[in-house]
């Protein structure tokens, strides 16, 4: 797929600050999400989970410019977007109903260091990654997520009998097919711009429908500041070590989201620039917990909008970063941002989750087609659905190892991992699907090359004809204008001739007298 903007170039600002927009508005209901259902479970009052909403947009924000930016070895330098991560939400309620939030606070703060020590050793961690082990992990981001969407469009608990209605159904759909339309029969930034119109026009249809609750926005605040150590922070090891085992998972989840990023960037990635990334988390994380925000982790559906739009450019993203800081400074612009209904979220979700799967699949296809390499997509693939969709096959393991398999992403990605160092590799198969391949690339040059030669040919053949054809008119005027001169000519001697024989019968002498005549 062709860039509309490259990595390193920065669109018009106006431009930038629409296609920034649109990016908020696809990762600010995960943003937000996490802080509120935390609050609510531990038992806060509303007044204090607004202050959490603010505190996640603002490390967000930070979050999101570092990544983009880079600031020395810290920061990947890919449109990548920061958020409060869903795979902490289960183990932060659980530290929060025991230990309160300074609990929570402080199991967040050193649980990020885990993730800064990670960084170090991505060097050696990026060679466990070859192709088919990295199309398997962005295929199952791709593909665990879609229930995320599912649930969006659905907006009720499962089996509830006003999961997706009719009206959220059909909401979800306008909005899926607004994305459709744009990206197929626009150009230029407005295709570009397709997942903000979608989510614009499935937005107005929600709201002509009265699906739209505007409460929050005339409930929320003009102005808020963050609160630095609003609630303290306790260290206990059981909280430290439930938390470390999910920033593990997540480190495996940024790997992906980064090596999918960096495909729809079309650039190559690097152990030094996976370290620069899972650095960037860590340290966001540490920031978010000292401003009283959740653990911060690298956004999924917004590699999506890059593989969508063709919209690389890492400065539209780091103006993204600044609208979240905006966001958790003025809390009424990202009240209007929250009141996006989900279905509505659900209905583009599926192309975004989708198009992360489809940038997997593309790699997968880059991988030597062999047993060896069969059997790691089959299994890892197989069984990192298998614990999305029935999560009590793990139900009986211990809880620390129940906690770590029920990740899809991690469990497949795990699997993938053991498979491609413990199965023996078949060189001779490999080389000789290397040369099947190189084979059937030459052939493709060949007849490229043969094709491209008759067209020369038939463009010189049509060029001749064309210089023969003004040959041939030019001398047929040229024979014309001849023509027309000779007739000229030979009406000119003839008027002539007429006129000198009329003179010299006028001028011969009579020989008739008079008398003679008159006889």
């Amino acid at each position: 797929m062709k860039l509309m903007y490259t990595l390193n170039q920065r669109p018009p600002m106006s431009t930038t600050l629409l296609l920034a927009l649109q990016h908020m508005l696809a990762s600010i209901g995960g943003i937000v999400a996490v802080p509120l259902i935390v609050g609510a479970s531990v038992g806060l009052p509303a007044i204090e989970i607004a202050d959490l909403i603010n505190a996640a947009l603002l490390a967000a924000g930070i979050g999101t410019i570092i990544q983009c930016f880079g600031f020395g070895p810290v920061g990947i330098r890919l449109p990548v977007v920061m958020g409060s991560s869903f795979a902490f939400l289960g183990v932060l309620i659980t530290i929060g109903k025991n230990d309160g939030m300074s609990g929570v606070m402080g199991a967040a703060f050193a649980g990020s260091f885990l993730v800064i020590l990670a960084s170090f050793f991505m060097d050696k961690i990026k060679k466990l990654f070859p192709d088919v082990v990295s199309g398997v992990v962005i295929t199952l981001i791709g593909l665990t997520i879609l229930p995320v969407a599912m649930n969006w469009i659905g907006d009720a608990p499962k089996g509830s009998a006003d999961f997706a209605t009719l009206p959220k159904l059909f909401i979800a759909i306008i909005s899926l097919g607004i994305v459709i339309a744009v990206s197929v029969y626009c150009k230029g930034i407005i295709a570009a711009s397709a997942i903000v119109i979608g989510l614009v026009g499935g937005y107005l249809v929600a709201l002509s429908m009265g699906m739209v609750d505007l409460d929050q926005v005339s409930n929320a605040s003009w102005v808020a500041g963050p609160e630095p150590f609003k609630y303290g922070m306790t260290f206990a090891w059981g909280p430290i070590l439930s938390i470390c085992l999910v920033y593990i998972i997540v480190v495996a989840e940024a790997t992906g989201d980064f090596m999918a990023l960096a495909a729809n960037c079309q650039k190559d990635l690097s152990g030094k620039d996976l370290k620069q990334g899972v650095l960037a988390d860590g340290i966001a994380s540490t920031i978010g917990s000292m401003l009283t925000a959740m653990p911060l982790a690298s956004f999924s559906q917004n590699v999506g909008i890059v593989g969508i739009t063709g919209v690389a450019s890492r400065y539209v993203v780091a103006a993204t970063g600044g609208l979240l800081i905006l966001g958790g400074m003025f809390p009424k612009l990202a009240a209007i941002a929250v009141t996006i209904p989900k279905p509505v979220l659900g209905g583009v979700g599926f192309i975004m989750f989708g198009m992360i799967a489809y940038a997997g699949i593309r790699m997968l296809i880059k991988a030597a087609d062999t047993r060896r390499n069969a059997l790691i997509i089959c299994v890892s693939l197989a069984a990192g659905l298998a614990v999305t969709i029935e999560p009590r096959l793990i139900q009986h393991l211990p809880h620390m190892v129940a906690e770590f398999f029920h990740s899809g992403i991690t469990t497949g990605t795990l699997i993938a991992i053991i498979l491609h160092l413990i199965l023996p590799q078949n060189h001779k198969e490999e080389r000789a699907v290397k040369k099947l391949e190189i084979a059937e690339m030459t052939r493709d040059e060949t007849a490229h090359t043969a094709a491209t030669k008759v067209m020369e040919s038939k463009a010189t053949i049509s060029k001749a004809i064309a210089t023969i054809e003004a040959m041939r008119i030019e001398a047929l005027e040229v024979m014309q204008n001849e023509a027309q001169l000779d007739v000229h000519k030979n009406s000119t001697t003839e008027y002539t001739d007429e006129n000198q024989s009329e003179k010299k019968t006028n001028d011969r002498p009579s020989n008739l007298t008079p008398n003679t005549a008159i006889k």
